[in-house]
Formats: structure tokens, sequence, C-alpha cells
């Protein structure tokens, strides 16, 4: 047995686990798994931590898009609002145009047809008068036809008049 290869190969592997016990190889490595496992548990916890931190700020940057599209909702619609608005404001205002430039058209009509009868007038009285004067004078002569010339052409004025 003591000239056993395996016999010899056993006391070495013996030997070899008492050295590393008494050199402290299995605390040293405990103390490495538990120094490594506390890394590892820190690493954890900081992700941990990490994922709230951003589940937190993906949180406020959805509301803040939400407030922000809300916002943005009634920008619009006051925008249109106010385009509504405007546009009847500019459809009054169009409106009101229309109405004193048609008045405007319809005095200036009525002053020119005013005008044109009055004109009209003018010359049928100036006609009338010469016309008058000329039977008178050819028919009536002396003072009678005076007369009644005077009297004619004062009459007609008071009419026109």
């Amino acid at each position: 047995m003591l000239s056993s290869d395996t016999f010899w190969a056993l006391v070495g592997l013996i030997l070899f686990f008492v050295l590393i016990i008494a050199v402290g190889a299995p605390r040293k490595i405990l103390g490495l798994l538990d120094t490594r496992s506390d890394r590892i548990r820190n690493e954890l916890d900081e992700a941990r931590k990490n994922r709230e931190e951003a589940q937190a700020l993906l949180a406020e940057y959805q509301r803040r898009r939400r407030d922000a599209e809300a916002e943005a909702e009634t920008i619009v619609e006051e925008a249109r609002k106010e385009a509504r608005r405007l546009t009847e404001e500019a459809n009054e205002k169009l409106r009101d145009m229309v109405e004193r430039r048609t008045k405007a058209a319809e005095n200036k009509i009525a002053q020119a047809e005013a005008q044109a009868i009055t004109e009209v007038r003018g010359r049928a009285a100036d006609l009338a008068i010469a016309a008058a004067t000329k039977l008178l004078t050819e028919k009536i002569s002396g003072d009678k036809a005076n007369e009644m010339v005077d009297s004619s052409i004062e009459t007609v004025r008071q009419r026109l008049n």
C-alpha cells in the first residue's frame, strides 16, 4: 500500500487540503465569494434603484408629453376660435363696406336722376316759354300780348318751382 501510486496521490491530496485549510484558503475563498456576492447584491440594488428612477423619469416625461399635447390642443382650439372670429369680423366689415358703397352708388344715381329731371324741366320750361312767346307774338300783338306773355311766364315759373 505504501508503494502504490494511488496511495501517495491520496496522501498528497490530503496534505494539499490540510495545507490549504491551514493557510486559510477556505476563509479567503469564502471571503472573496462573500465580497463578490455583496458586490453583486450592491450592483443589483443599484440597478433596481436606477430602474425605479428610470421608471419615475419615464412617468414624468409621459406626464409632460400628455400635458404638452393637451396644451397644444388647447392652443390649436383657441387659434381655430380666433380664426373663426376674425373671419366673421372680416365678413361683417365686408358686408358693411358693400352696404355703404351700394348706398353711396344709389345716392349718386338719385342725385344724377334728380339733376337730370331738373335739367329736363328747365329745358321744357324754356322751350314752352319760347313756344308760347312765339305763338302769342304771331297771333296777339300790342299791350294785350305783353300782359299775356308776362302772366304766362309767371304762371310757368310758379308751377316749376
